[in-house]
């Protein structure tokens, strides 16, 4: 049973652990990199952008945001050739975790 508990525990915090340095990263990226406070507001990166969505209002899903980050979207561009592969699924991860919040 102490066997079970300690992985569990283990892989519980490890976890814990990842996500929360893919939050760091996707902040970084959002604020630094990629500049989405330039046009949307999001109370946890403390951006106030008025020309895109309000992405606090929209909370948008994971897959959402990668699709749009990735292709674009109406004026906004796609960050595909910006980007790479872990910066998209960590701006994307953050933004669909702290909008709303």
């Amino acid at each position: 049973m102490k066997k079970v508990f300690l992985i569990l525990f283990f892989f519980t915090v490890s976890n814990k652990v990842l996500s929360d340095s893919k939050i760091d990263f996707g902040l970084d990226v959002y604020n630094n990199k990629a500049q989405c406070g330039a046009c949307h507001t999001l109370n946890a990166a403390g951006s106030e952008g008025q020309i895109g969505p309000n992405l606090d209002q929209l909370m948008p899903v994971l897959t959402q945001v990668m699709t749009v980050v990735k292709n674009g979207i109406g004026v906004m561009p796609s960050f595909d050739s910006i980007l790479t592969t872990e910066e998209i699924e960590a701006v994307s991860y953050f933004v669909s975790e702290k909008s709303g919040k």
